[in-house]
């Protein structure tokens, strides 16, 4: 390991210390499943995402480093705060990718989480690609995830976080003190594909398992749609309802007048 390496790591430790030690004695969330954690070894850990805490409670409950991915404007940030902020990314395993294209970012993503697997470590990876903004599980992107597990063989371990939104809702800042789960299912095994990651049926039918699995795990209602589609849907309808509420107001002051 590198001078680097070995200093990340020496980070890492401290802030699970500190940050994963507080969060386990704030919120004592509850885990199920710890067992299908490799103790050494490469592995995939595929989550539903809820809630932005999601990346720093599941590193809490686990002995081994995790590593996700963040915007790489995280790192970047001038001044004081800006470096703060990127050696706290940097502390709690958050690795940085440029997202400014679309294509790019994605490819970008995916080298980072090979990387990770050919060091032997833990790649955390949210399949969605974005936060759900009803509570519900919404398709996978098969790009990221199914082909990492395809290109490197590593395992892909299925987690279920559990009421993560419920503490910490989008747009909240100060969070709710209340027990979260987490529910880590078993190993699934891809190797039967390897070196298949150019079909997009089979990254398709890759992704389609985990997020069974998933929606096993967490017992959520499953959409059939992008979480980001549905963003932009539930935009459109607030949009929509509040252009409707000022029609009605300017209708009533028209025909009060």
């Amino acid at each position: 390991m590198t001078a680097h390496g070995r200093l990340g790591e020496l980070i890492y430790g401290a802030m699970k210390f500190s940050l994963g030690g507080s969060l386990k004695l704030a919120f004592r969330p509850w885990v199920e499943g710890i067992e299908n954690i490799p103790a050494d070894g490469p592995a995939i850990l595929a989550s539903n995402h809820l809630s932005f805490s999601d990346s720093f409670f599941l590193p809490a409950v686990l002995d081994r480093k995790v590593t996700f991915i963040a915007k790489a404007e995280y790192f970047t940030s001038p001044g004081v705060k800006g470096k703060l902020t990127a050696a706290f990314f940097k502390g709690v395993g958050q690795l940085p990718v440029d997202r400014s294209g679309a294509r790019g970012a994605g490819e970008a993503a995916i080298k980072a989480g090979i990387e990770v697997i050919e060091q032997g470590g833990l790649f955390g990876i949210y399949p969605e690609g974005t936060r759900s903004p009803d509570g519900r599980l919404y398709r996978g992107k098969p790009g990221g995830l199914a082909r990492v597990a395809l290109a490197t063989g590593a395992p892909v371990i299925p987690i279920a976080m559990i009421d993560t939104e419920k503490i910490q809702p989008p747009g909240k800042v100060l969070p709710k003190l209340m027990r979260p789960g987490i529910r880590i299912g078993k190993p699934l095994d891809f190797t039967r594909y390897q070196g298949m990651e150019g079909d997009r049926f089979i990254l398709r039918s890759v992704t389609d398992e985990v997020m069974y699995e998933i929606m096993k795990l967490s017992g959520q209602e499953y959409v059939d749609i992008y979480a980001t589609a549905a963003k932009r849907q539930i935009a459109d309808a607030e949009k929509a309802a509040k252009e409707a509420v000022k029609a009605e107001i300017a209708a009533r002051e028209e025909s009060g007048a």
